[in-house]
């Protein structure tokens, strides 16, 4: 679970920044999370910010290690490996919406990337809850259906690429 070196305080940001804190382990959340990235070519060919092959092996390592990713071979594919998310990841919906509601208020963001987080934003708890559900069901296999947030966050996402594209 976690790994075993000296922490620098029993402080919770501290211990959850020693967690997520690098520049990229909260982007492969992210990538798990909001795009349905499961693969590691998936991961690596579709990242906005460009992640080189070491670096990701080298969270996604971190990440398993820390309980936050699981591993499982795929059966479609002897050669390939299915990246899901844990619970304690799937707890981080609430965080990752509030940090992309930030962003998109106080930094230049594109419209096409921010689509997202304002959804979220304004959709707030209730949507962070079935946005939670649904990753527990693609996730860990939780019985059940309802509401894809997926979907949703997408069509936006494709419906901006559609405008900006049309100007």
């Amino acid at each position: 679970m976690a790994e075993s070196h000296a922490r620098r305080s029993g402080c919770p940001i501290n211990l959850t920044l020693e967690i997520l804190g690098d520049r990229w382990s909260l982007l492969v959340l992210r990538d798990l999370m909001f795009g349905n990235r499961r693969h590691f070519r998936e991961l690596l060919g579709r990242s906005e910010e460009g992640i080189a092959s070491n670096i990701l092996a080298d969270r996604l390592k971190k990440l398993m290690a820390q309980g936050m990713i699981t591993r499982a071979d795929d059966p479609t594919h002897k050669q390939k490996a299915i990246y899901s998310l844990t619970e304690r990841a799937i707890q981080l919906v609430p965080i990752m919406a509030l940090v992309g509601g930030w962003g998109r208020r106080h930094l230049p963001v594109t419209e096409e990337l921010s689509i997202r987080a304002e959804l979220l934003e304004a959709g707030g708890p209730a949507m962070w809850d079935a946005f939670m559900d649904e990753l527990r069901r693609l996730h860990l296999g939780a019985p059940g259906d309802g509401r894809s947030v997926l979907a949703e966050l997408q069509a936006a996402y494709e419906a901006v690429v559609a405008k900006t594209a049309a100007r």
